[in-house]
């Protein structure tokens, strides 16, 4: 019978459109919101009672392998109907691949999203993929702990490659973040590449440790288990709000960063498609687009969690002013520096494993070498050396135009070829937590040698 149920529920046309299968990287609480609102509009409009399915692969980044592994397996469709979340690059990649669906949104919800925001699209030209929400990226910080450790507030991410900071910064693995990801993709295209560099370097050396998760950075600061980490603005603002700002501050460096779109688009072969549509209607839509911004309690708001986003609606912001907590309208913001969004697509994945070579696979070395660095003050001179890399930006280029990193075997022996150029630029000596794995052994042989010494005398 349950073999008959199984095979039931995967052939019935009744199922299938009662059934949205939805793969985000978002967190739990825009999952209940958005499901819970879509559902109840849905009843409203058809009468109809809906189930929507979501499944967690982890972060943007693990979001993307898995789809693109699936795909290689099914490539006609891979059950799921919509991909939610992650920033841009993820949808830029997957429509480069084909495996996004095109879908015109309707005129009137199309007139009433932003274009573009400091230059980059809110939406597809090819109408593959449209920003859900915008983020920002900055840095947040416990006012507390600097004050006892004499720590400067910071403004621009340079400040967080200062050697004082050393141990004091917290940050998230961009392989496994999407936001953690266009935060060192800003860096590097503020600043340069050899001087973005220094700065990752640097920043990295400080890193007390990388998290799996975006959203444990803040949490970490609020604690006090660091002092700065990076953070887009709703993490940081949802630690502010819960411990008060004479606690904790949040900063988007001026002329430095930018505000970005969060995506939402349908999957090439979607068993739901209709259904869908219908649900990025909903998401586009006033009512959807306020879930982002009101308060909870507030009419038309969250019911259980504030989620704290920008919208990609200008009109609400006038509107919704003084229901929300969000107190900057993102298209009134003004920056000089322009990103651009097309480079910092095509060459994500080789970006990502570089630093996930050369800073955090081997974060203890590199960490030990920039200690020591410090403690001889030859940072400066020093940084030079550790921050080199192994190719130009003109070789990303080239490795993203040719496509070159979708070759597993090329890919492979790079990576290794980078470990082994790290290994050797930070040394081989051992670290710190190798050397106090060994100090029991160290301690069992002093007091050897003390009693030794005193049978030896007869006196044991």
């Amino acid at each position: 019978m349950l073999f008959l149920l199984v095979i039931a529920s995967e052939t019935s046309p009744l199922w299938a459109e009662k059934q949205l299968v939805i793969i985000s990287p978002h967190w739990e609480g825009i999952r209940y919101e958005f499901g819970e609102a879509f559902r109840t509009a849905q009843k409203r409009q058809t009468g109809e009672d809906i189930d929507i399915r979501w499944l967690d692969e982890g972060g943007a980044s693990d979001v993307l392998k898995s789809i693109r592994s699936q795909y290689k397996k099914r490539p006609n469709g891979i059950g799921v109907d919509l991909l939610f979340g992650g920033g841009t690059d993820p949808f830029e990649e997957l429509k480069r691949l084909g495996f996004l669906e095109t879908y015109p949104i309707p005129q009137g919800i199309l007139q009433k999203l932003g274009t573009a925001i400091g230059g980059i699209p809110l939406y597809d030209a090819d109408r593959t993929w449209y920003s859900a929400a915008l983020s920002g990226f900055g840095i947040v910080y416990n006012k507390i702990v600097l004050k006892r450790l004499g720590l400067p507030e910071p403004q621009t991410w340079e400040d967080l490659a200062r050697p004082e900071l050393f141990t004091w910064v917290g940050s998230a693995d961009p392989r496994k973040s999407g936001s953690v990801h266009m935060m060192y993709e800003i860096i590097l295209q503020a600043y340069g590449w050899d001087r973005g560099w220094q700065i990752i370097t640097a920043l990295g050396g400080n890193v007390r440790g990388f998290t799996s998760s975006s959203a444990q950075t803040p949490q970490d600061v609020a604690l006090g288990e660091v002092a700065y980490g990076l953070a887009i603005d709703s993490y940081a603002w949802s630690q502010i709000k819960r411990v008060g700002n004479n606690m904790i501050g949040y900063v988007m460096p001026e002329h430095l960063t930018v505000v970005n779109g969060d995506a939402i688009a349908i999957l090439k072969g979607a068993p739901n498609k209709q259904l869908a549509q219908q649900f990025i209607n909903f998401v586009l839509s006033e009512p959807g687009q306020k879930l982002w911004m009101l308060n909870v309690g507030e009419p038309d708001g969250p019911q259980q969690f504030e989620l704290g986003r920008f919208c990609v609606l200008p009109s609400l912001y006038p509107i919704l002013r003084g229901r929300t907590s969000i107190n900057l309208n993102p298209f009134l913001w003004q920056s000089r520096f322009t990103y651009d969004a097309t480079m910092g697509s095509s060459r994500s994945a080789v970006i990502n494993d570089l630093i996930g070579s050369m800073i955090i696979d081997s974060h203890e070395r590199l960490a030990r070498a920039w200690g020591l660095a410090i403690r001889h003050r030859r940072h400066n001179t020093e940084l030079k050396r550790l921050a080199t890399m192994p190719l130009t930006e003109q070789d990303v280029k080239a490795i993203a135009d040719h496509n070159r990193w979708h070759d597993q075997t090329f890919r492979n022996q790079t990576i290794r070829k980078w470990a082994s150029l790290a290994r050797n630029k930070y040394g081989h000596g051992q670290t710190n937590t190798q050397w106090l794995g060994n100090l029991p052994t160290l301690i069992g042989l002093i007091c050897f040698v003390i009693l030794l010494y005193y049978a030896r005398r007869g006196r044991w």
